[in-house]
């Protein structure tokens, strides 16, 4: 892969109540480059619904270069033509202040699938060190995420 100047990434989702946390957890794992599962820790905050009921909010902060690389790698590969396309065309919608933001459908993750959703989403941040349109965009074609 080429030098892509991205300084950390961020990935952030939640599991219901009414989900099997494991289960969740495991969605995202799919995404994830499966030589580098041991070295991920999700951090783990209890928090309640807007009724009450109970959430779990997992959080991790990848700023590992190989890792960081890998788990891009492993998202653009599993991406379909046209969520690529997607993105590229709403690239705008995605990004602020050097920072691109990318919802991953959990239930496709589960399957083994990467796709973009907005609906209960893996949350992915892509912190890039450069805050031009124009360099996150030849920044996400070097990485396969765009056309």
């Amino acid at each position: 892969m080429p030098q892509v100047p991205i300084a950390y990434m961020d990935i952030r989702f939640f599991a219901h109540a009414t989900e099997d946390e494991n289960k969740v957890v495991e969605a995202v794992q799919h995404i994830l480059p499966a030589n580098h599962l041991d070295e991920i820790i999700f951090k783990r905050s209890n928090l309640r619904g807007h009724h009450g009921n109970p959430i779990t909010l997992f959080e991790i902060r990848i700023n590992k270069k190989e890792l960081m690389e890998a788990t891009l790698a492993n998202i653009a590969s599993g991406l379909g033509e046209l969520d690529k396309e997607t993105l590229l065309q709403e690239i705008n919608l995605h990004t602020e202040k050097g920072n691109l933001y990318v919802r991953l459908d959990k239930q496709a993750a589960f399957q083994g699938n990467v796709k973009l959703c907005t609906a209960d989403p893996i949350r992915l941040r892509v912190r890039f060190k450069k805050t031009k349109i124009e360099d996150i965009i030849e920044a996400c074609r070097q990485i396969g995420m765009v056309p």
